[in-house]
């Protein structure tokens, strides 16, 4: 059995307890089988998604281990995928490894965009990771600001803190 090991730099927050995360073939698995179901849902609601839809530039704004951009790879888009920084676990070293782009981000504060805005965000559990360090305004406007007229936003969260 293969692992990936991914270290923490030691800036990262959370990394004083945990240096290394270990991930599993199954975990990919898991991630990947995941993804693949959620992906054909998200097709079935919204049709600009795939091979016949208007979505070129997409954003993951926690990417975790990629597997939003790695069930779109046969699609003709291009996925930014983004490592919040106060993420507990560093899986940026994983996005690359799966030979995805990626980058860190503190959604607290404004993204370098130039010259690229997104057809399509994809934002999973970023407001409850980012519940009591900003305000969720601060991140939907800069949200806001990124996205593309007449482009779309998936948000993935808690319902306690979608509701509000």
């Amino acid at each position: 059995m293969e692992t990936c090991v991914t270290p923490l730099p030691e800036s990262h927050p959370g990394s004083a307890g945990e240096l290394w995360k270990v991930f599993s073939p199954e975990d990919f698995q898991k991630d990947n089988t995941l993804w693949k179901r959620r992906m054909s849902y998200y097709k079935t609601v919204n049709n600009q998604l795939g091979q016949t839809g208007r979505y070129r530039n997409l954003l993951d704004m926690n990417a975790n281990l990629g597997g939003f951009a790695a069930a779109l790879v046969k699609d003709p888009v291009w996925v930014m995928n983004v490592v919040p920084a106060e993420a507990k676990v560093n899986t940026l070293g994983v996005v690359y490894e799966r030979g995805l782009i990626g980058t860190y981000q503190n959604w607290c504060e404004a993204m370098s965009t130039y010259p690229r805005t997104y057809d399509l965000i994809h934002a999973d559990s970023v407001f409850t990771l980012y519940k009591n360090r900003c305000e969720m305004e601060d991140i939907l406007l800069e949200m806001d600001r990124i996205l593309r007229p007449e482009g779309s936003v998936i948000f993935r969260d808690d319902v306690d803190i979608l509701v509000k």
